[in-house]
Parts: C-alpha cells; sequence; structure tokens
C-alpha cells in the first residue's frame, strides 16, 4: 500500500499547494487563470500533439479502446439521463449537467498526471488523447446539446446543434488533436527546434494542471446540496469506472495496459470547466461543490483501483 500512495501522494500535494497558495493569497483568480489558459490552449494540446506524433498510428487510434472506454461513457451518461430526466424528473438541461459530470473524465488535468506515473509518460499520453477524442467529439457535445435544447425548449434542435458544434470548433484541444492527426497520418515530420519546443510545453502540462485544479478547489462549498452532489459524485468515480472495466471484460484479447490506463482515467472526477457550465444551466453551486468532493474523494479511488490492479497483475512492475 506504500508503493500506491507514492503515486497518489505527489498528485494531491501538488493539488494541495494550489489551493494553499490560493488560501494564502499567494495566486489570486485572475492569475491562476493565466496559468489554466496556458495548459489548456499550450501545454494540453502540445502533448496530444507529441503523442499522435510519436507513436505508430495504429496504437493511437485503437479502436478496441475507443469502443470500450467510449460505449462505457455513453452507458453512463444514457443511465444518468434516464435517473434525472426519467425518474426523478428534472429539467433536461439539469439532467443533461448530471449526465455530463458523471460521464466525462478530468482527462488533462488529472487522469494524465495520475496514469503517467503509474503507466508511463507516452502510455499514458496516447490513452489521453483516445479520451479527448470521445470526450470532446462525443460526451461534451451530446451533453451541450441536450442542455442547450432543455433551456431554449421552443427552439429547433439542428439550430441548437450548430451553434454548439461551432463553439466546439474553437476548442484548443480539437485543434492539438487535429494537427495531430494530420501529422501522423501524413508522416510528416517536425523541425527539430519544433520538436523541442511541443516536448517543453507538454512536460509542463501536469504540474500546472494540478497546481491549477488546486487553486480551484479554494473557496467551494458544499451547502444543502448532498443529494445532487452524492449522486454525480457516485456516478462518476463508481458506476463510470464501472462500466467501462465491464465493457473491457467483454472484450475479445483486451490490452491490460490499456484497460489498466482507461481505469484509471475513469476514476478521475469530471472535466474541470464543469462549474462553468453548470452556472450557465443554472447548476453554479451543485457543479462547483461535485467537484470539490470528487476530487478530494479520487484520492481514494484512485488509491484503490491502483491497488486492486495491482493485485491483479495489469500494472508494470516499477
Amino acid at each position: 500500500m506504500l508503493e500506491i500512495l507514492a503515486i497518489t501522494t505527489p498528485i494531491f500535494l501538488l493539488i494541495g499547494t494550489g489551493y494553499l497558495a490560493m488560501g494564502a493569497r499567494l495566486v489570486n483568480r485572475e492569475q491562476l487563470q493565466g496559468v489554466a489558459t496556458f495548459v489548456l490552449y499550450f501545454a494540453l494540446p502540445a502533448l496530444v500533439i507529441r503523442a499522435l506524433t510519436q507513436n505508430p498510428l495504429d496504437q493511437v487510434l485503437n479502436t478496441p479502446y475507443l469502443l470500450a472506454y467510449g460505449l462505457g461513457s455513453v452507458a453512463v451518461f444514457a443511465f444518468a439521463l434516464l435517473l434525472t430526466v426519467g425518474l426523478q424528473g428534472k429539467p433536461l438541461s439539469e439532467g443533461a449537467l448530471h449526465a455530463l459530470g458523471m460521464s466525462a473524465s478530468n482527462s488533462g488535468f488529472i487522469g494524465y498526471p495520475v496514469a503517467a506515473m503509474v503507466l508511463g509518460v507516452s502510455p499514458a499520453a496516447v490513452i489521453m488523447a483516445l479520451n479527448f477524442l470521445i470526450e470532446n467529439l462525443l460526451i461534451i457535445p451530446a451533453a451541450l446539446i441536450l442542455a442547450e435544447a432543455g433551456r431554449q425548449s421552443g427552439r429547433g434542435i439542428a439550430s441548437v446543434t450548430r451553434k454548439t458544434l461551432l463553439r466546439l470548433i474553437r476548442n484548443p484541444i480539437l485543434a492539438g488533436l487535429a494537427t495531430g492527426l494530420l501529422l501522423a497520418v501524413t508522416g510528416t515530420s517536425l523541425p527539430g527546434p519544433l520538436v523541442q519546443m511541443i516536448d517543453m510545453l507538454a512536460n509542463a502540462a501536469g504540474p500546472a494542471a494540478l497546481f491549477v485544479i488546486g487553486g480551484t478547489l479554494f473557496g467551494l462549498r458544499v451547502r444543502g446540496m448532498l443529494a445532487d452532489v452524492g449522486q454525480i459524485v457516485a456516478g462518476k468515480l463508481i458506476f463510470h469506472p464501472l462500466a467501462v472495466l465491464g465493457l473491457f471484460l467483454v472484450m475479445p484479447q483486451a490490452d491490460p495496459a490499456m484497460m489498466a490506463g482507461a481505469l484509471l482515467f475513469a476514476c478521475a472526477p469530471m472535466i474541470s470547466v464543469y462549474p462553468l457550465l453548470g452556472h450557465r444551466y443554472g447548476m453554479a453551486g451543485v457543479s462547483a461543490a461535485a467537484l470539490m468532493v470528487a476530487t478530494l474523494a479520487a484520492f481514494v479511488t484512485l488509491s484503490v483501483a491502483i491497488w486492486g490492479m495491482s493485485q491483479a497483475g495489469l500494472l508494470p512492475s516499477h
């Protein structure tokens, strides 16, 4: 168990450093937003480009992984909609945000740093790129389209879909995915100085992202939202990993390393912009509280997942 804590503790210490920096007023919200912008617009796209260009294309576009992780995420998304809208009678926009919180992992800011320490930098970057494809092309657009449809009832779904997709096209992660795939498919080699710059940016992604998460958590409170927060957090940290695991187990000849990576990413809390999206659709308090609780609880669930995978022989020996 000490080996497990040696992996997870530095990650959460970095998160704690960001939290304490905000608490001690060493940084403010604007400065933290600057670091977050650097990670989102520069470091993570560089990390994606490096993963897509420095690994064989057939390894990057791993169809069994995309099916297992994608279908597992979609299953949780659909379950959340059925539970919130169908059984609990919540509005569609609220149900869509619940579904997003349960099925979209914080792959770049938490999933990747954890997986990099457990599996190694290169496998973690490949799996992160695969998850970005699923999250940015499937889960997030579906949630935003449904949330907009619920918020703007009476407007055509085609108009809502078009506006949502146009907004997503400006996503820097998608730009990194498109650039990396284009370079990989065409076999284009980048000049040495540009490769070094991409490496430097990519190496900064993990620590900076964890620092931002910690600073973001400062000041968040859970007040009178226990039922909704508990439901979202349980869906994300328990149901999502179990659904992904179930899909991998029924896949013929599943790669143990890819399965381990999928579970690590699925055990991560929800995407970091979840409170921002929640604010747009009237769930600011619930989404912020859910992010805080899920991030803190992930220390336990990730440690348990790593221990279970080590016992099952899915992890490489260190």
